[in-house]
């Protein structure tokens, strides 16, 4: 692992970099992976995607985001959090140029690599505990589903791995290219690893 920082308008941007080809460019893509609103890149969810994206021979970062870095636990403002996002992506671009772009996160981050993934184009979105609505809602009159659809619409194949017990609800198998609902679990999505190192493995041998 091989730490490296980023300097955004919105701070200091953090990301643990783990895989071969950072500076040759062997590596087959680039994934980049973020954190909940509150979380750490240590997350369960993440380290499983991270351990699927070395499997499949990408290069990976685990990035935290500048307000996470700053010690907040609220994103704030989406549009400058994705603003953030986009200078991130386009530093660690340069790591692996050429290399086609995969993001992902877990809950917000997710959020995140939707929203943007048509502003850095990204050819694939890993969806990590997606929240489809907001605490105490109901997909009927609060979802984000539309989140999903435009980072579709920009031509991004997009995986969902929701827990089957999320109080924040699960997409549809209509609202991404393939949605896994992991047995037992909550948004947390703490256990089941072998689970989801399996479904992001299938899925990044589909796409790429």
């Amino acid at each position: 692992m091989r730490p490296v920082e980023i300097i955004t308008e919105a701070g200091i941007a953090q990301a643990e970099l783990d895989g071969e080809g950072a500076d040759d460019g062997t590596a087959r893509f680039l994934l980049l992976l973020t954190h909940g609103a509150g979380g750490t890149v240590g997350a369960p969810d993440l380290v499983a995607a991270r351990d699927a994206g070395l499997q499949s021979g990408g290069m990976v970062a685990r990035v935290t985001q500048p307000y996470r870095v700053r010690g907040a636990r609220a994103p704030g403002s989406a549009v400058r959090q994705d603003e953030a996002w986009v200078e991130i992506v386009a530093a660690l671009r340069e790591l692996a140029p050429g290399a086609p772009l995969v993001q992902g996160g877990r809950s917000n981050g997710a959020r995140v690599a939707c929203r943007t993934a048509a502003a850095v184009g990204a050819r694939v979105v890993i969806a990590l505990a997606f929240p489809l609505c907001p605490p105490g809602r109901s997909p009927a009159d609060a979802s984000r589903v539309a989140e999903l659809h435009a980072a579709r619409e920009d031509g991004a194949r997009v995986l969902v791995v929701n827990g089957e017990r999320d109080p924040f609800g699960i997409p549809s198998a209509q609202d991404a290219d393939r949605v896994v609902v992991v047995p037992g679990e909550t948004h947390a999505l703490k256990g089941h690893r072998a689970a989801i190192v399996a479904a992001v493995t299938e899925w990044l041998s589909t796409v790429l």
